[in-house]
């Protein structure tokens, strides 16, 4: 049976509608597409550049503060490292090494003149509970 001219105008028709409504889908998958794209690598620069200032921010630190004689901030942050994954509690200084198990060692000369020094000094604070006048 041979097809009527409508529906072979309505059959035209419809392959017209679905190749437009492919070509805005594509143009708009294309779109998300690179909206992602900006977003992720505008995230990515924005988490490279963080992560490289605070890791210039504690070498700096290591460096200044907690290496020792000749060491490197690698050997010191190593050095660091190794000493937090000893549990607390558990860590072998020469002080605590003599020590029985369950009994604190005692706080060594500096640690104890800085808690004698933070006593002695008056409580620093602000607003009304510090007798703030107005």
């Amino acid at each position: 049976m041979a097809k009527s001219k409508l529906v072979a105008a309505n059959e035209k028709i419809a392959e017209h509608v679905v190749h437009g409504y492919q070509k805005i889908e594509q143009g708009v998958v294309d779109g998300y597409k690179k909206m992602e794209e900006g977003v992720v690598g505008g995230f990515t620069k924005m988490e490279e550049g963080i992560v490289d200032g605070f890791t210039k921010l504690t070498d700096k630190f290591v460096d200044a503060f907690l290496t020792r004689d000749g060491e490197t901030v690698e050997e010191a942050k190593r050095r660091l490292a190794q000493a937090q994954a000893v549990p607390s509690g558990a860590a072998q200084t020469p002080e605590s090494a003599a020590q029985p198990a369950g009994e604190a060692a005692p706080p060594t000369e500096d640690v104890a003149q800085l808690a004698e020094d933070t006593a002695q000094q008056p409580a620093q604070g602000g607003g009304q509970d510090a007798g703030d006048e107005r």
